[in-house]
């Protein structure tokens, strides 16, 4: 027999069954029984195959998926086939049938088992635990406990005693009544990979320590006398022992397999009498078994190929095998001969005892009235089913007995658009919603989603987005930001980091430094995070920072954009994956403005230690890192436990040891590789990312009220990470124990709607933590988007709703709070706005038109209440997109898109008024449609770095100037500033704008005057002849401003006001062409006189005398 082994026969054993992803076979067996093979997967799942030929016979889940249920081991009974798994001990008829499933609180991590004394009814359990457990196999109970001093890998059953493998590499012999250690005999210097015994024969095998402490399979097999409890000569097996059988027949016979396929039947009396074989396999074996016949041998590799090794011409894996009971094959129907000659009544139709509701008489039909209201589907999903239909507890909307004939729809009416509203507001419907409002923040609904949590939309009128009534959606002093902008999903995250202190500081003063890199997501969140501060409550949009982001290729190629993403992409997983790329950017451009800085590392980076080993060599690589977002990771939920808090469930997450499948550079193949985390110290705000998809498990702990705490303790040491929470953290701290208090700063939320197609996310957030005032109580608010909505503690952290569930969850030391450090305004870096910036793309050989003089840095430093004049130029990047309805209105969907092209800011005071010392032409990183040219006075080309003649600047640059003269206190004249403004992505407060279509309003009239109009009747100027200039509609406006200065000292304003209105009247509001066709009477031409604003050019485009201005070269993406 023994020279008779060959490969009978081979199955790929790719999935545990259809729709169930692939899974590693983790344990095989023979049937003691029938000619049955049974293989264990890693998911829990149990196989059966019949004979030779691998039919497949059974299929069934033995163990609850988790990272706990991979099947470890196998033994047969009359009754069935026993699984064992990590947690749990399964029994099933041989047909796949349950007869029980054990979960026990003694049954925690186990690998082995073994019938007892008592035959096949009891069971004898044990693992990497320091326990033994007895289970009766006829109840499926656990009936005792047993103390061990070691933790045990394997365990067989000899003749007088179980013999069991431990961790240490001995083996301990145990006795089969009490249970107690006999006998320990030592085998290996690590643990112990494989045993058998037969006729007082042990054989062993297992690993000893290498360098570097890496475990490798020991190159000999240890035979041991049972009998006299000592050793035999070993058995030399140069390819690394792995798995022993004895054979059930030949009592001197074993088997020793390599992980390479490699196997010998070798005669324990005389060693050297060896039969070698070599199994066809390209991966590794994992496991394999030796039937009780003795006539064939498994093995199972790693790429889950089974083959069948013996005798083609007689194999059993049974000498006796009952019968395989086989399902039964199902009659099919008769066959019906049907033809057009074929009577009907030759074909059978059923018989009915009832008359048909069709064959009703008139008597028993009767008229019903209105169908009943539809049922609350808060109702309809609590309720319990009754004899009489059913029952559930009152939501309490309303009062006893009492029915809403007319419910309300849980959509707010639709905001009027500031055009269609009246001087004075309705009343009556303002009242109206408010109270809906009100009604629908009440009520807490579990299944329908209220109106504030539902996704806003921004709609159009034919005066544009400045029509939209954006005060409807937010009347608290914080300001929301729009979506009609591509990528705004990432509204809720970025109030989630603006409402952070430690991260807000930060990225302000890093804003204020010399930072130039074109592309600084820092700097634009600093941008960012300041208009939001000065809006106070008034809608703001993220395009700037949003467009920066896109330009960025690796946003790009980790699918982040909205354009290039898929569309069946979660936004969960869209929002975490955009949270770590913020985090791990923000902190590379910290890193690029300062070498040496470590200053965000220590905000928003886990500072771990990577530990990468390899399953097969032992080979253990440390990498050290940082970890920008830690992945929540929900247990297995098992029946009678309470479920686990917040700060446990934290600490696995953080801890945990991951399996995966890597190349492994000694053994130079890919190997199974473990990855353990070891945390060096932990960051001043801590992100998390809840789940990315939400499953029925990750929600059952999210709707306990309590899951979430505000606040947890973490305490490091040794490299161990503890969290707590509650009652534990309270005791820490009133022990004064070294524990880092975190607070919950918010979370962004995934809000799912039944009624809409994609789901969209918002952000709860206690504003109370960002307050420069320490707070009694949490204010919490609703972000969705533009609309902010003040809300309760409870609401906020109550997860019971279906359609709510967390994605980004924000913790903050609670140290840091109420921080706010406004300091960086006295250190602004403002060495941009005295020098040249030359684009690092601009051929050095081009000349450049100078139309402007350089603030000099010594005597014109701007300050607070520094006068300048400013205008700008815009062109479209993307024209408006209308809808056609059917009866023919017109629907503007998305509204036009421009960008800026050009802004001038002038002096507006002293000896040099008027002259500018700002004109930036702006790079397009993006394709321009219209340049508008008769309106912004761009031509193509002005705004190509390579082909302007002008010198043409990256927007964040142009920006920055801006940015700077704001926070310096400078006041702002123009006119038409809330547009110019709007589309430069800045928000500049009321007391530092001068806007001249403001102050010369008309009353009793909504006409905006233009500048044109004003310059002709006002300074009896006529601009703008041929196209528009910035600089020259600056000046102007600095002149229209002075003037107004001139008349309200006067006191003469309000009659130049009747005369300018009543003029325009005369002249349609428009400018003659001639000034000459003008009348000598017309208002404003005998005002008061001005002084005379020194002319710098005689025409556009005219170079400045004096010489160009002092020059410094920046790169495009470097620092000054």
């Amino acid at each position: 027999m023994e020279s008779d082994w060959r490969e009978v026969s081979r199955l790929p054993l790719a999935a545990a069954g259809p729709a169930v992803p692939p899974s590693p076979v983790t344990a095989v067996s023979f049937d003691n029984n029938q000619e049955l093979l049974w293989i264990g997967y890693a998911n829990g799942r149990v196989n059966s195959f019949h004979g030779t030929e691998l039919q497949r016979y059974t299929r069934y889940l033995g163990h609850d998926t988790g990272h706990d249920s991979a099947v470890r081991q196998f033994q047969f009974n009359d009754r069935g086939v026993i699984s064992l798994a990590a947690s749990s001990l399964h029994l099933s008829t041989r047909r796949g049938l349950c007869q029980w499933n054990l979960r026990h609180e003694k049954l925690t991590n186990l690998t082995c088992m073994s019938y007892t004394n008592r035959g096949t009814t009891e069971l004898l359990v044990g693992g990497l635990q320091k326990s033994l457990v007895t289970v009766n196999l006829d109840r499926g109970l656990v009936l005792s406990e047993f103390s061990t001093e070691d933790e045990y890998r394997v365990m067989k059953r000899g003749s007088r005693l179980i013999c069991c493998g431990t961790e240490s590499g001995q083996v301990s012999l145990l006795d089969m009544n009490t249970f107690q250690v006999v006998k320990k005999l030592p085998a290996h210097a690590g643990r112990i990979a494989d045993l058998d015994t037969q006729n007082n024969i042990l054989l062993t095998c297992g690993f000893s320590p290498r360098l570097h402490n890496s475990l490798t399979l020991d190159p000999i097999v240890n035979v041991f006398d049972l009998r006299m409890h000592r050793s035999l000569p070993p058995i030399p097996f140069h390819a690394g022992a792995a798995f022993v059988r004895m054979h059930p027949k030949m009592s001197t016979t074993g088997i020793i397999v390599s992980q390479i396929g490699q196997f010998h039947v070798v005669d324990i009396a005389n060693p050297n009498a060896v039969t070698l074989h070599h199994a066809n396999t390209a991966q590794y074996l994992t496991c394999t078994d030796l039937a009780p016949s003795g006539e064939a041998l498994v093995f199972v590799d790693a790429d889950n190929l089974a083959q069948v090794w013996g005798s083609p011409e007689k194999i059993r894996f049974t000498d006796v095998a009952a019968p395989v009971e086989w399902p039964d094959v199902p009659v099919p129907p008769p066959v019906v001969e049907w033809t057009d000659d074929t009577p009907l009544n030759t074909i059978g139709v059923p018989y009915y005892r009832d008359p048909l509701l069709s064959a009703w008489p008139t008597h028993l039909t009767f008229t019903v009235g209105k169908p009943p209201l539809k049922i609350d589907s808060d109702i309809l999903q609590t309720m319990t089913p009754a004899d009489f239909g059913g029952y559930a507890k009152n939501p309490r909307r309303a009062r006893r007995n009492q029915v809403d004939t007319e419910p309300q729809d849980l959509n707010l009416p639709a905001p009027r658009f500031l055009s269609e509203k009246g001087k004075e507001k309705d009343k009556a419907s303002t009242e109206a919603e408010q109270a809906v409002v009100v009604d629908e923040r009440g009520t807490r609904r579990l299944f329908d989603v209220p109106s504030h949590y539902k996704k806003v939309e921004i709609k159009y009128s034919r005066f544009g987005i400045d029509d939209f009534d954006f005060e409807y959606y937010n009347r608290t002093e914080f300001s929301g930001l729009e979506t009609h902008i591509p990528n705004s999903y990432s509204n809720s995250l970025l109030q989630l980091y603006k409402f952070t202190p430690l991260l807000r500081n930060y990225a302000l003063h890093h804003t204020a430094q010399g930072c130039y890199n074109d592309i600084c997501l820092l700097c634009q969140i600093g941008f960012l995070f300041d208009m939001l501060e000065k809006a106070n409550g008034l809608n703001c949009q993220a395009t700037n920072f949003l467009k920066t982001f896109s330009s960025h290729a690796q946003a790009s190629a980790l699918g982040l954009l909205e354009e290039e993403s898929s569309r069946n992409t979660p936004v969960t997983i869209m929002i975490q994956s955009l949270g770590r790329f913020l985090l791990d950017r923000i902190t590379q451009d910290d890193k690029n403005l300062d070498k040496t800085s470590t200053a965000m590392e220590e905000i928003l980076g886990t500072k771990v230690m990577t530990s990468i080993q390899c399953s097969n060599c032992g080979t253990e690589t440390a990498r050290p890192g940082f970890l920008y977002a830690h992945d929540i990771l929900y247990p297995k939920l098992q029946k009678n436990f309470p479920l686990p808090s917040f700060s446990h469930i934290l600490k696995q997450s953080v801890e945990r040891e991951n399996q995966t499948r890597g190349w492994c550079d000694k053994c130079r193949r890919y190997h199974n590789l473990s990855t353990r985390k070891s945390i060096k110290r932990i960051p001043k705000v801590l992100f998390l990312n809840a789940t990315a998809t939400p499953s029925l498990d990750s929600k059952q702990f999210w709707t306990n009220n309590a899951f979430l705490p505000e606040e947890i303790g973490i305490i490091m040491q040794d490299d161990q990470f503890f969290c707590y929470q509650g009652d534990d953290l309270k005791r820490l701290i009133q022990n004064q124990q070294r524990v880092q208090v975190y607070e919950l700063v918010g979370f962004v939320a995934e809000i799912r709607a039944d009624e809409e197609r994609n789901t969209h996310l918002v952000s709860f957030i206690n504003v109370a933590l960002s307050s420069a005032e320490n707070r009694d109580q949490p204010r919490w608010h609703l972000f969705n988007d533009f609309s902010v909505y003040p809300i309760s503690r409870e609401e906020a952290l109550d997860f019971s709703p279906t359609w709510k569930m967390p994605s980004v969850i924000c913790f903050q030391r609670k140290a840091e709070n109420n921080v706010i450090d406004n300091s960086w305004r006295n250190h602004l870096d403002t060495s941009i706005l005295h020098y040249e910036y030359i684009h690092h793309e601009r051929p050095r050989n081009m000349p450049t038109e100078t139309t402007y003089r350089l603030l000099n840095s010594e005597t014109e430093k701007p300050t607070e209440g520094t006068l300048v004049a400013i205008d700008a130029e815009f062109v479209v990047l993307q024209q408006e997109e209308i809808e056609v309805k059917a009866d023919g209105s017109r629907e503007v969907v998305r509204p036009s898109r421009s960008g800026l092209g050009r802004v001038s800011v002038l002096r507006g005071s002293g000896i040099d008024e008027g002259i500018p010392f700002l004109d930036d032409y702006i790079a397009m990183k993006e394709p321009v449609v219209d340049y508008l040219t008769d309106y912004s006075g761009i031509h193509p080309g002005d705004l190509d770095v390579r082909l302007s003649r002008h010198n043409v600047i990256p927007l964040k640059i142009a920006y920055k100037r801006l940015w700077l003269l704001l926070n310096l206190g400078c006041i702002f004249v123009g006119h038409g500033l809330t547009t110019d403004f709007r589309t430069i992505n800045i928000h500049v407060p009321k007391n530092q704008v001068k806007d001249t279509v403001q102050l010369y309003a008309l009353k009793n009239t909504q006409r905006k005057l233009s500048l044109r109009f004003l310059a002709y009747c006002v300074l009896s100027l006529e601009i703008q002849k041929q196209t528009h200039d910035s600089i020259e509609d600056a000046r102007t406006a600095l002149r229209l401003f002075k003037k107004y200065l001139e008349y309200q000292d006067a006191g003469i304003f309000e009659q130049m006001l009747n005369n300018l209105q009543a003029d325009g009247v005369k002249l349609n509001f428009k400018v003659p062409s001639e000034l000459a066709a003008v009348s000598a009477g017309i208002a404003g031409r005998q005002g008061l006189s001005t002084p005379p604003i020194p002319r710098t050019r005689s025409e556009t485009g005219t170079p400045l005398p004096g010489g160009p201005p002092p020059k410094m070269r920046w790169g495009g993406t470097g620092h000054g």
